[in-house]
C-alpha cells in the first residue's frame, strides 16, 4: 500500500471552510425581500405539513430540514420523488405546502412530480441554483442558491451548493420559530429524551425521595436514631422535622460522623438531632427544574450532596440527592 506522506492540510482545509462560509454570504446578500417574505409567509399559513422534496444529496438536506422542522413544531416530512412517482404521493394533501431543492433545477425525477403537486393545488418554494430553470419558473416562490464553485477540487461533487441549501432551510426554520412563537420550552417537549429537553422539563420532584422513602427524625432524636434513619433512608443523609412536619434542619451522614469522633463517651447519650444538624439548610421547591438545583449544589465553595425539598410552608416533602440528578442524565 502506498504511504501518504504528511501534508500540511490545515491550510487547504481551512480555504474550503472558507470557500462555503463566502457562499453562504453571497447567497444571503442575493436574497430579494419580497421571495423571503412569500416564503416564511406561505410556511407560516400552512395548515397541513411542509412536504421536504429532493434527490441525491439535496434529497438529504431536504430529509435534514424535515427534521428541523419537526423538532421546532411544525410538522414535516421528506418524500424522494421517484417513491411519490410510485404511490407515496398519497402523503400529500390540501393544506401541504412543499420545499424542493435542486442546483440545476432540472432534475427529471423533480421535474416529473411537479405536474401531481400542481393538480393537489400545493404550493411549494423551490430553493435553486438556477433562476431560469424548469423548476424556479414553475415555483411559487424561488430562492437563489446558486454558487460559484463547489468546494470539490473537480467542481463536481455537491458540496457548497448544499451547504448553502442547508443553511437556507436552517434560516427559514429559525425564522419560523420566532414567527409562530416557538419557546425553548416547547422545544424541550420535542426533545425528551436529550439533555437539553431534560434540563428544561425535568423537576425536582421527579427525582426527589419523598413521602415513605423521605428520612426524617425530631430534633429530639437521640444520635442512634439519626444513625438508624440514615441506614434505613440510604440516602446519606436525614431531614429533620419539628412536630408539624416543619424543616428544621439536615444531617447527613458526614456530620454524624465528625460528631461522633469529637464528643466524649460520657457525653454521647446526650448527643441529639437538634444539635448536630445543619440548621436553616439551603432547600429546593418540588417544581424547580433540576437542572436548577444541580447548579445551587455544584455552584458553591462547597458541594451539597442532598437537598431537603420543601413546600411554600417550609414543610419538609423529601431529599433531592446529587446522585440522583447526575444519573438522570442532565
Amino acid at each position: 500500500m502506498q504511504q501518504i506522506l504528511s501534508q500540511p492540510y490545515l491550510k487547504q482545509v481551512t480555504e474550503l471552510l472558507k470557500l462555503e462560509a463566502e457562499a453562504i454570504a453571497r447567497v444571503a446578500h442575493r436574497l430579494q425581500s419580497e421571495q423571503v417574505e412569500q416564503a416564511v409567509q406561505l410556511l407560516a399559513n400552512c395548515q397541513g405539513k411542509v412536504v421536504a422534496i429532493g434527490v441525491g444529496k439535496s434529497g438529504i438536506v431536504a430529509r435534514k430540514i424535515a427534521a428541523t422542522l419537526t423538532s421546532t413544531g411544525i410538522l414535516a416530512v421528506y418524500l424522494h420523488p421517484s417513491d411519490a412517482l410510485h404511490g407515496d404521493i398519497g402523503i400529500v394533501s390540501a393544506g401541504d405546502v412543499a420545499i424542493i431543492l435542486s442546483n440545476s433545477g432540472e432534475t427529471d425525477e423533480i421535474l416529473d412530480i411537479l405536474p401531481y403537486l400542481k393538480y393537489r393545488q400545493i404550493p411549494f418554494i423551490a430553493l435553486v441554483g438556477n433562476l431560469k430553470s424548469t423548476l424556479a419558473r414553475s415555483a411559487d416562490v424561488a430562492l437563489d442558491t446558486s454558487v460559484d464553485k463547489e468546494a470539490c477540487p473537480f467542481n463536481l461533487a455537491p458540496t457548497t451548493s448544499t451547504t448553502v441549501s442547508l443553511a437556507l432551510g436552517d434560516a427559514l426554520a429559525m425564522t419560523l420559530i420566532q414567527v409562530k412563537g416557538f419557546t425553548s420550552q416547547d422545544f424541550a417537549f420535542n426533545h425528551p429524551a436529550g439533555r437539553l429537553g431534560k434540563r428544561l422539563t425535568l423537576r425536582v420532584c421527579d427525582l426527589m425521595h419523598g413521602g415513605s422513602d423521605n428520612p426524617k427524625v425530631v430534633p429530639q432524636a437521640s444520635w442512634f436514631e439519626v444513625l438508624r434513619a440514615i441506614s434505613e433512608g440510604g440516602l446519606g443523609a436525614v431531614n429533620v422535622v419539628d412536630g408539624t412536619g416543619y424543616l428544621v434542619g439536615i444531617i447527613t451522614d458526614g456530620d454524624l460522623r465528625r460528631w461522633l469522633q469529637k464528643v466524649s463517651l460520657t457525653n454521647i447519650e446526650t448527643l441529639s438531632a437538634g444539635t448536630m444538624m445543619t440548621s436553616n439548610p439551603t432547600v429546593v421547591s418540588a417544581d424547580l427544574l433540576a437542572y436548577e438545583a444541580l447548579q445551587l449544589m455544584e455552584n458553591r465553595p462547597q458541594q451539597l450532596s442532598v437537598l431537603p425539598v420543601v413546600d411554600r410552608e417550609q414543610q419538609c416533602l423529601g431529599l433531592l440527592r446529587l446522585h440522583d440528578i447526575v444519573r438522570s442524565g442532565l
